[in-house]
């Protein structure tokens, strides 16, 4: 798109393109993506699932926990709690949190590590079982179990994976360690190229936002991180459109392909939607999630799924399962639907790719 003055619809273009690839198989989006967030809520499917049954041929609800153990993933924090590559995994351990542990709370936490390591997969129960190590109080102001913390620490620091899950719950096993990078810097650099690839094009501020979450993945670096963005802004391609500058990664905007006359229903994390602040400047309206405000302040419903129209993203709505099937009830940014026959044709053909996905929902 050299010498062309690029424009928001450009901008639209390109984000659709970039993130809604050619479904393929579900290891190879994964490596494409590099991260994929993740959330326990299921209204009508979790997050990761409503993410990737756009981008994995075949792929139903559930799949990814099904497959977990088999793929080159982990569960890990990125800029968001999800699962990750093994590639970008490697590139954030060892971690050092920002806050460490006492010397009992260490000592109780090897203890942790040796049971674990002795059962070879554990379930946190188990753990419990044998230690015995009580409550405490979380971060909520309640009690948990102290053994629950203790797990959640080592997973963090790389000591313990994720093994699968069984109901939900996560089984853990000890990790070999990884050695540090040779390179801190170039290895921070990489991190923000995952962050490019998966998000472009990216906004000077939500740039910033999203190394800012970073520290979350790579608590060790945090004090270099005014440097990393420094020195991609100074790398990386960016174009001005509208008085804010936006990035990509190095191979610059795409020739987009034509637009489809596609209608789609998105996770509330989907990529496209996750920056509020670039969802607002590329559609022209705020979309919120609303599962955690009060019932009689939402304005688009408890999980309320972004709905697109080609390359524009006109609505929302609300997904149900009732008795005769799933119920899909659209709400739209103008006060009514498309009036195209191709949309009435487009978003009928999505529900029905919706309750297929929702076959098998795990």
């Amino acid at each position: 798109m050299a010498g062309v003055a690029l424009t928001l619809a450009h901008l639209r273009r390109d984000a659709f393109a970039r993130t809604f690839f050619a479904p393929t198989t579900l290891g190879r989006a994964l490596a494409r993506l590099g991260f994929v967030q993740a959330d326990p809520i299921r209204a009508p499917a979790r997050a990761q699932d409503l993410t990737l049954r756009h981008r994995v041929e075949g792929y139903r609800a559930g799949d990814l926990e099904r497959c977990y153990p088999e793929l080159p993933i982990e569960e890990d924090f990125f800029v968001n709690a999800g699962f990750v590559t093994r590639d970008v995994h490697q590139l954030m351990h060892p971690r050092t949190p920002r806050a460490g542990w006492t010397k009992a709370r260490q000592r109780q936490a090897d203890r942790v590590l040796e049971v674990v390591r002795a059962r070879g997969v554990a379930h946190p129960r188990d753990v419990e079982a044998a230690l015995g190590l009580g409550t405490v109080t979380n971060w909520f102001g309640g009690r948990s179990n102290l053994t629950t913390q203790l797990l959640d620490g080592l997973h963090y620091r790389g000591l313990l994976r994720v093994a699968r899950r069984e109901g939900g719950v996560r089984l853990y096993a000890v990790r070999a360690q990884t050695p540090a990078p040779g390179d801190p810097l170039a290895a921070h650099d990489a991190l923000i190229d995952v962050v490019l690839e998966k998000y472009a094009p990216l906004p000077a501020p939500t740039l910033g936002r999203l190394l800012s979450h970073l520290r979350g993945g790579v608590p060790q670096w945090s004090h270099q991180r005014a440097a990393a963005l420094a020195r991609a802004r100074a790398r990386l391609p960016r174009h001005t459109v509208d008085g804010v500058a936006w990035y990509w990664p190095q191979a610059g905007p795409l020739r987009a392909p034509a637009v489809e006359d596609r209608v789609r229903l998105l996770a509330p994390f989907d990529p496209l939607v996750w920056d509020r602040w670039r969802f607002e400047r590329l559609f022209g309206w705020a979309y919120r999630f609303e599962a955690y405000t009060p019932a009689p302040k939402r304005k688009l419903g408890y999980y309320a799924l972004p709905l697109s129209w080609r390359d524009q993203v006109v609505g929302w709505a609300n997904v149900s399962l009732e008795a005769g099937g799933v119920v899909v009830r659209p709400g739209f940014v103008s006060g009514r639907a498309p009036r195209e026959p191709a949309f009435r044709r487009a978003f009928d053909e999505e529900v029905e790719r919706l309750a297929r996905f929702l076959e098998a929902r795990g």
